[in-house]
C-alpha cells in the first residue's frame, strides 16, 4: 500500500472532526426521547394531565425546588390569580381550591395549614397531600367567616410545606357590611438622618397607604417628597413602625417635618415633629468659651461693685509696708543664788 499523499494527510484532521460531530449528533436524540413519556403522566381529578417538559424536571433525588402552589382556577388562566379572594357575610362558608404542581420525577408530599387572621378560618379537604411526579393536584378548601366578624377586609395565607421549603399563598376576604377606612400616623421622631413614624389602621378595611414627606427649616423648604405608595398592606387594627431615610439632613438648622398619609376610601391623616441640628464639636467648644467668658465678666463686676461701695478689704489683704512696728514687753525674771553641785564636802 502506497503512503498517503500530502493532500490526504491535510484532509485527515478535517475528516476526523466531521466524524466526531456526526457521532455527537447521533448520541443526542435519546435525551429527547423521554418527552413522549409525558403522555403516561397521571391525570388530575378534573381529568386533565398537567406535565412539565422532560428537560426541566430535576433528576431523581434532587431537591424539588420547582414545585409550586397557588389558587386553582379554570380555563387557560388557571394560574392567573395571585391570591385567594373570597367574599361573604358573617357566618357563611366560602369555598375555593388550592393547586399544587409537582414537575419533578419523584412524588411530592406537602402539608397544608392556614396562617394569619383569615387563615385561621380555613379548613382543607386533606391536611397532607401527595402529588405524583409531573402531576398537578387540586385540594378543596373551605373558609368559614365567624358570625361575629367585623365587616370589612381580612387577610391571611395558606402555607404549603414539603419539609424543606414553604410556599405561602395570600388569602383575602371581603366581609359584607358597612366598611370604614381610617388611618393614623403617630409617634413621629427625627433622629439624625432618619425619620421614624408609625402607621395604625383604625378602621375595618384593608388599607394600602401612601406617604408624602415635607421638611421646612429657618430659610425655606429642605425636603419635599411627593405622595407615593408604601410597599405594605395594613390589615384592620394593625400597627406598623417604619423609617424614612433623610441622608442630606442639615448640619445646622431648626426644622419641622410633616408626614401626610392617605389610603383609598377617604382615609387621611397628618403629623409633624421638630428637631434642631447643631454640629457637635463647635457646640462643645462654643459652650466652654461662653462659660469662661461669663466667669470673667462676673468676677470683674464683683470687684467693681466692691470698689464703688467702699467695702473694707478682707483680713490679710493689707500689704507689708502698711504694718506698724510693735514693741514686745516681756516680764523680768529675778535671778536667784547660784548653787553649784558638789560644793559641800
Amino acid at each position: 500500500m502506497s503512503p498517503p499523499t500530502p493532500r490526504l494527510r491535510r484532509a485527515l484532521p478535517v475528516l476526523t472532526t466531521a466524524l466526531a460531530a456526526l457521532l455527537c449528533a447521533l448520541a443526542s436524540p435519546p435525551a429527547a426521547a423521554d418527552a413522549p413519556a409525558a403522555a403516561d403522566a397521571p391525570a388530575t381529578a378534573d381529568g386533565s394531565a398537567d406535565t412539565a417538559p422532560a428537560d426541566t424536571a430535576p433528576a431523581v433525588g434532587d431537591s424539588p425546588a420547582d414545585w409550586t402552589a397557588g389558587p386553582a382556577g379554570g380555563g387557560a388562566d388557571r394560574d392567573a390569580r395571585p391570591y385567594v379572594y373570597l367574599e361573604g357575610t358573617p357566618g357563611t362558608a366560602l369555598q375555593d381550591r388550592l393547586a399544587v404542581t409537582n414537575p419533578g420525577r419523584a412524588p411530592l408530599t406537602v402539608r397544608l395549614r392556614g396562617g394569619g387572621r383569615a387563615g385561621a378560618w380555613i379548613g382543607f379537604a386533606a391536611d397532607t397531600v401527595t402529588v405524583p411526579a409531573r402531576t398537578r393536584a387540586e385540594v378543596p378548601l373551605a373558609l368559614t367567616v365567624p358570625p361575629d366578624a367585623v365587616p370589612g377586609d381580612a387577610s391571611g395565607e395558606v402555607v404549603a410545606d414539603d419539609g424543606d421549603e414553604e410556599i405561602r399563598v395570600p388569602v383575602r376576604v371581603r366581609i359584607g357590611g358597612p366598611t370604614l377606612a381610617a388611618l393614623t400616623v403617630e409617634d413621629v421622631e427625627i433622629s439624625g438622618g432618619t425619620i421614624r413614624y408609625a402607621l395604625v389602621n383604625r378602621g375595618n378595611a384593608l388599607l394600602e397607604p401612601r406617604l408624602a414627606v415635607r421638611a421646612d427649616g429657618m430659610f425655606g423648604t429642605l425636603l419635599d417628597r411627593p405622595e407615593r405608595p408604601l410597599p405594605l398592606e395594613l390589615a384592620p387594627g394593625r400597627r406598623v413602625e417604619r423609617t424614612e431615610p433623610w441622608p442630606d439632613a442639615p448640619a445646622l438648622d431648626a426644622v419641622t417635618v410633616r408626614l401626610r398619609v392617605t389610603a383609598p376610601g377617604g382615609a387621611r391623616d397628618e403629623a409633624e415633629a421638630s428637631a434642631t441640628y447643631i454640629p457637635v464639636a463647635p457646640a462643645v467648644g462654643g459652650g466652654l468659651l461662653g462659660l469662661g467668658g461669663l466667669a470673667l465678666l462676673g468676677s470683674g463686676a464683683y470687684r467693681r461693685r466692691r470698689t464703688r461701695r467702699g467695702d473694707p478689704e478682707p483680713p490679710g489683704a493689707e500689704s507689708a509696708g502698711d504694718r506698724q512696728p510693735t514693741t514686745e514687753t516681756r516680764p523680768l525674771v529675778k535671778a536667784g543664788p547660784l548653787v553649784k553641785a558638789g560644793a559641800e564636802s
